[in-house]
């Protein structure tokens, strides 16, 4: 019998990966054009005080009404602003690899979305914000290249847990998060389990587009993080449903299990070694299987409520 499991699965895992080949070799051959990228922040900070009026016809856009030029003229002469860019350009002087990178998302990207345009993508240094390190503004991509430096980059003065994720490698999946931002409706339940299947679409578009990239990329894990879900995954879902969380309202359950955190809060011993942003984690999973055993398009499986998802999702997390 155990040989026959094993046989089984293998022709499970053998037409699997001959199903992504397929997809993978139709993505290859879809054409995509060489994406303009502009380098805002070179053009800033190697603007002189006196051509600023220049600089402000040319990016209209950067420059809201209300401000004053002295905001602009201290943000140029500000030696500690000088220093941020001189080691942005350390890092992404040649933006060339990333450009590429963002062109290969966009061969996946169009798979899923035919008519999707290539963006525009504007590279900055912004206010280093976390909640902002690349978004979408019409059709153009805004990159804060300053929040890319490194995990260890003197500059941060942010949490351990925050700041794993301010390395090159997740400016990938920053710029899917962003793409998903419009395409994933909030759910009209404000259960806990709609709230956690809703992270999980964000993050099977991952899986779609960056094919490539571990689960540690995706979420923004450590490779010892995605272990400890994976091993203890049943124990982590026996707590969800043992103090009924899953279909609970109360807000606080957001923050214990689904906003970003050092750690998430069953309240248990185990809570030291569990990650923040739990609740995220177990939403892919039950998104994952629930595409795995229903034959449905990436966009009606957006559209899908999160509940009806969970029911026909066949999710039984390992013991």
């Amino acid at each position: 019998m155990r040989k026959i499991i094993a046989v089984l699965l293998l022709i499970v895992f053998i037409s699997s990966c001959d199903k992504r080949s397929k997809v993978e070799k139709e993505i290859d051959e879809i054409p995509v054009g060489k994406i303009e990228v502009v380098r805002y922040e070179k053009a800033f900070f190697e603007t002189p005080v006196a051509d600023l009026p220049q600089l402000k016809v040319k990016y209209p856009e950067f420059f809201p009404p209300g401000f004053s030029d002295s905001v602009y003229v201290e943000k140029l002469q500000n030696p500690l602003w000088r220093e941020l860019y001189t080691e942005v350009e350390k890092k992404y002087n040649n933006f060339e690899p990333q450009k590429k990178e963002i062109e290969e998302l966009y061969r996946h990207i169009k798979y899923y979305y035919p008519n999707e345009p290539l963006p525009k993508v504007y590279t900055l240094i912004n206010d280093m914000d976390n909640y902002s390190k690349a978004l979408y503004s019409g059709n153009n991509i805004l990159i804060s290249l300053e929040m890319y430096l490194g995990k260890d980059h003197k500059f941060y003065d942010y949490p351990a847990y925050l700041k794993q994720n301010f390395t090159e490698k997740q400016m990938m999946p920053d710029i899917v998060s962003a793409f998903a931002t419009n395409r994933i409706p909030q759910p009209m339940d404000k259960s806990l389990l709609a709230f956690m299947i809703t992270a999980g679409k964000e993050l099977y578009m991952k899986d779609l587009f960056l094919p490539d990239y571990s689960d540690a990329d995706k979420i923004g894990y450590t490779p010892d993080q995605i272990a400890f879900c994976q091993v203890n995954e049943g124990e982590m879902w026996s707590r969800f449903v043992e103090q009924k969380y899953l279909f609970s309202t109360d807000s606080k359950l957001e923050k214990q299990f689904i906003d970003p955190a050092p750690f998430s809060k069953f309240y248990l011993e185990i809570d030291n070694e569990t990650p923040g942003r739990i609740g995220t984690w177990v939403g892919w999973q039950i998104v994952r299987s629930y595409m795995k055993n229903n034959d449905v398009t990436l966009q009606k499986m957006l559209l899908t409520d999160p509940v009806a998802i969970f029911n026909n999702s066949k999710y039984k997390p390992k013991k």
